[in-house]
């Protein structure tokens, strides 16, 4: 008797785990579920791929300025370059009467805003 309790009991206990384990992954397959591991797991990828995209373009930037220090460097080129003077005489003066334009009794007017 005390056997067939055994036997009994542990085939109930069996009966049980592999209907929970068939159930879980019916669960899993169900199309809502593959919906939900299928966004998760490009949300992932998309993550990993922003990563590696920011990190890429650090390491650029960071080249980039260090490139531009050693051209610097090998031409010369300061970081604040010296300007000229300013002038303290205009280029080209005329130092002679300023000329005067008068209009002789003409009807033309300047005034773009009156009506033609």
């Amino acid at each position: 008797m005390f056997r067939r309790s055994f036997w009994f009991t542990t085939g109930v206990a069996a009966g049980v785990w592999a209907t929970t384990k068939v159930n879980r992954k019916l669960k899993q397959l169900t199309p809502e579920h593959l919906a939900t591991q299928a966004a998760n797991k490009a949300l992932e990828a998309g993550n990993r791929l922003k990563d590696r995209a920011v990190g890429f373009a650090l390491d650029v930037r960071d080249n980039m300025a260090q490139r531009e220090a050693e051209l610097e460097d090998a031409l010369g080129i300061g970081a604040d370059p010296e300007l000229p003077a300013p002038r303290r005489q205009a280029a080209i003066e005329n130092r002679s009467k300023p000329k005067s334009y008068v209009i002789d009794n003409t009807t033309y007017s300047y005034n773009r805003n009156e009506d033609h």
